[in-house]
């Protein structure tokens, strides 16, 4: 029995490790591209990709998808982050 706790207890981290780790890592490209999505460009796209996803979604038949708007406004979110991730990683 007493195998079986130490097994168990060293394949698992100590939760104090595991938080400090989550608090350390911020991943700049994620915090750059919120900034990005809230952007003029960005909101005006996203509000046509919600458009666009609501009118498909309201119906039951269509051939309508939403791939344009989405790829608008990821284009549109990816110009804005190219400008500026760069600046955030050192």
């Amino acid at each position: 029995m007493v195998f079986e706790d130490k097994m168990i207890m060293n394949g698992e981290p100590d939760e104090e490790e595991e938080e400090e780790e989550e608090e350390d890592m911020v991943d700049p490209l994620e915090v750059v591209r919120e900034k990005c999505e809230q952007s003029e460009h960005c909101v005006h796209a996203r509000e046509r990709l919600e458009a666009c996803e609501s009118r498909v979604g309201s119906r039951s038949e269509t051939t309508e998808d939403c791939t344009e708007e989405l790829f608008d406004f990821l284009h549109a979110r990816d110009h804005c982050v190219a400008h500026k991730v760069f600046q955030s990683v050192k």
